[in-house]
């Protein structure tokens, strides 16, 4: 299928590489999604931003930690689960640290490595914030779908998610 409006990219597109162009269907499923999960990331960082003083990705960063032993783990491994990078990650925790909710450790098995920790005000603040945005992910997300959807979703996901990691190694 031709791109949409009978616009020819050609000219921007290798010759000999014309790609597999979306037909309406999955363009509607791509442009929904993306559109979804701006809009859906948009309103929970708003709830926890205008209630709690907290990003959304601080708040991930602090449950992230909470689901640990001693609610530390390596700044590397951190990144990963959070599919980010080492210094955004690095960045972000550094701010968090100048605001008392985390704290940065030596790791003792390895002297090169770095441990995020959550601190007890960075607990507090969680424990806090955690109704809001757990309420937040049920009204604009969960709540919307039927059992069988959540199931559908998340095995989408996995599969994009093992997909794009084992892209990169």
């Amino acid at each position: 299928m031709s791109p949409p409006l009978g616009i020819n990219l050609g000219s921007v597109t290798d010759a000999g590489q014309e790609p597999r162009w979306l037909d309406q269907d999955e363009m509607r499923a791509w442009r929904n999604y993306v559109t979804g999960a701006a809009m859906l990331e948009d309103r929970l960082h708003r709830e926890l931003q205008t209630g709690h003083g907290l990003s959304l990705a601080d708040y991930e960063l602090m449950v992230r930690l909470s689901e640990q032993p001693g609610g530390r783990m390596r700044m590397s491994q951190l990144a990963e689960d959070v599919a980010s990078s080492k210094s955004r990650v690095s960045h972000q925790v550094a701010r968090m640290e100048r605001e008392g909710l985390l704290a940065r450790r030596e790791c003792q098995d390895d002297g090169r490595g770095v441990l995020a920790e959550l601190t007890p005000k960075g607990l507090e603040a969680l424990k806090t914030a955690a109704p809001t945005h757990v309420d937040g992910v049920r009204e604009h997300i969960i709540d919307l779908l039927t059992p069988q959807e959540q199931e559908v979703l998340a095995k989408v996901f996995d599969r994009v998610i093992t997909h794009l990691r084992s892209l990169d190694g």
